[in-house]
């Protein structure tokens, strides 16, 4: 007989719904049609901008893809800055 403790650490090899490739691919659709129906729906509204580059088509989408690859770039030069070497925490130092 095993130990309260042990059978609860025990590890379960049943599937989760992101292991299915099938649920994968549903996420990814779903999202390109969240993104479908929203770069559609810039044609029927009105934008109340306050600068002149507010009503260009798209804009938004443009910027904030513009922003994302800034953060990733401006990440990975942060990074050499902070970057330690492999055992800087070990108290044997």
């Amino acid at each position: 007989m095993e130990n309260k403790v042990q059978e609860d650490y025990k590890v379960k090899d049943e599937l989760h719904w992101f292991d299915n490739k099938r649920n994968i691919r549903r996420i990814i659709y779903t999202i390109y049609a969240i993104c479908a129906v929203l770069f559609l729906a810039e044609f029927f509204y009105h934008k109340h901008a306050f600068f002149s580059f507010d009503t260009w088509f798209s804009f938004y989408a443009i910027y904030g893809f513009i922003m994302s690859v800034g953060l990733v770039i401006g990440a990975k030069v942060i990074r050499i800055f902070l970057m330690r070497r492999e055992h800087y925490y070990d108290s044997s130092s």
